[in-house]
């Protein structure tokens, strides 16, 4: 006998229950954390003993290498990061010594696995101007009658929308792919200044300006036209931001938003579906997010500390970080450590140099200073809390928080300013993982609950 007893429920009746829904969820669905233990498993895809990711596939498109293998055993080493098997440190010098941008370059390289001769940059350059536009109506009818809070979900709302103005979406031919994918590489910038005008409208009450891009332009200078009033800029200004996007073009096949990019191609679905989901991965704190972090513990710092230039007051700064009684009380002093990376990490050190130069001309090198201070005395505040001698030292999110802040880009366009360069290597990574199709990516999960018997409702 079906049993209806439905009635009106007030908010804060419904919140209630909802409350009491999610402590049986935290009773019913935590699992004895020994466990893990006892049946070896990898959690976050990691060795337990060392650390190191599990091997779950190979790719030809980007790598990181941050130690030597020396008589059998892993020894540190200065950072590199490899683009289809060439040094990025090389890959800057050549655009920076030529005094050219280099992401169209990166992107060429990423994805067609070579360099490109002049004529063929010449060409992609102009088949990305090409892409760099919208459908008819879709600032007015997707973004700005729905205007989001959050950049990354209207960025992901977007793209997903841009499903319906696709002739052929669901073909996942490699030729209909690429053209999905550089459509997306040369769209997503836009999406993402677009949304941002658009919510600071809407929520800031600001005034709105949508500005049309210049085909003439790279992807850096267009930002930053399309971002400002005037559309002014320096070309120091575009020059770095350019050196962003390369350097957040990509980072091997491993990383999480990378990862959920070959999983999901892996079952076949459309191309803005795959980006979606990388999207929504990247969003999160432990990923994208971590230089808005990054920015507002210094903020934080600035407010905090009187002397800039005082290694004790910065220290015991820091110790207040590490021993989770000030900023966010995580724990952590953010853009300090990476997951592979010990010595160093190679995208820092590119960003370091060209963050001076802006600082400079922004008249803002006492900041850069604070910023150089952190960075030497935080790897061994880091080791002597957790008393071991592993090393840290500065990621790529801890200079470009600050290089986004000179730039007057807000904290809301930093995380798709990072989905804007990752599009490069989520497209080359999609292709690749289509190209090489093998098996749907289904990894193994052991049930470890008891057995029970079901209970007539009558019964319980």
């Amino acid at each position: 006998m079906l049993i209806k007893n439905y009635a009106n429920m007030s908010e804060e009746a419904l919140t209630l229950q909802i409350n009491k829904y999610a402590d049986r969820c935290i009773t019913n669905s935590r699992i004895d954390t020994s466990l893990y233990d006892t049946y070896d498993v990898k959690r976050g895809l990691r060795d337990r003993a060392t650390g190191k990711g599990v091997l779950t596939g190979l790719t030809e498109i980007g790598d990181v290498h941050s130690f030597d293998i020396i008589d059998g055993k892993s020894v540190p080493c200065e950072g590199k990061l490899y683009y289809r098997g060439i040094d990025i440190e090389e890959i800057v010098k050549g655009f920076l010594g030529e005094d050219r941008f280099g992401f169209e370059e990166t992107t060429y390289l990423l994805i067609f696995g070579e360099l490109p001769t002049p004529k063929r940059l010449r060409n992609f350059n102009q088949v990305l101007a090409q892409y760099r536009t919208l459908p008819p109506s879709f600032v007015r009818d997707i973004i700005m009658k729905a205007p989001g809070r959050d950049m990354m979900n209207l960025l992901a709302r977007c793209v997903l929308t841009l499903y319906a103005w696709d002739d052929n979406p669901d073909d996942i031919s490699i030729s209909n792919v690429l053209r999905q994918s550089l459509s997306l590489i040369a769209r997503v910038p836009l999406i993402s200044v677009y949304g941002y005008q658009v919510h600071t409208h809407y929520h800031g009450g600001e005034d709105l300006h949508i500005i049309n891009p210049d085909i003439n332009l790279s992807t850096a200078e267009n930002i930053l036209r399309l971002l400002r009033p005037d559309g002014v800029y320096t070309p120091l200004e575009a020059k770095l931001l350019d050196l962003c996007l390369v350097l957040h073009a990509e980072h091997g096949g491993g990383n999480n938003s990378t990862f959920t990019n070959h999983v999901v191609s892996s079952s076949g679905t459309d191309t803005y579906s795959a980006v979606a989901a990388s999207l929504g991965s990247l969003k999160g704190p432990k990923h994208g997010g971590a230089n808005i972090k990054v920015k507002q513990m210094f903020d934080h710092m600035k407010e905090t500390v009187d002397n800039w230039n005082s290694d004790l007051e910065i220290s015991n700064y820091l110790q207040g970080i590490v021993d989770k009684k000030i900023f966010d009380k995580s724990g952590l002093i953010y853009g300090i450590g990476h997951a592979v990376y010990a010595i160093s990490d190679p995208r820092a050190k590119l960003l370091k140099n060209l963050t001076k130069s802006l600082a400079e001309e922004k008249d803002r090198m006492d900041e850069f200073q604070l910023y150089e201070n952190v960075e030497r005395l935080a790897p061994a505040i880091i080791s002597k809390q957790h008393k071991r001698n592993k090393l840290v030292s500065a990621n790529v999110d801890f200079y470009s928080g600050f290089v986004y802040s000179m730039l007057g880009l807000p904290d809301a366009l930093y995380t798709p300013m990072f989905a804007s360069a990752r599009m490069a290597g989520w497209s080359a990574h999609r292709i690749e993982e289509l190209i090489n199709a093998g098996k749907i990516i289904r990894p193994a999960y052991k049930n470890v609950a008891k057995k029970q018997d079901y209970i007539p409702l009558d019964q319980r």
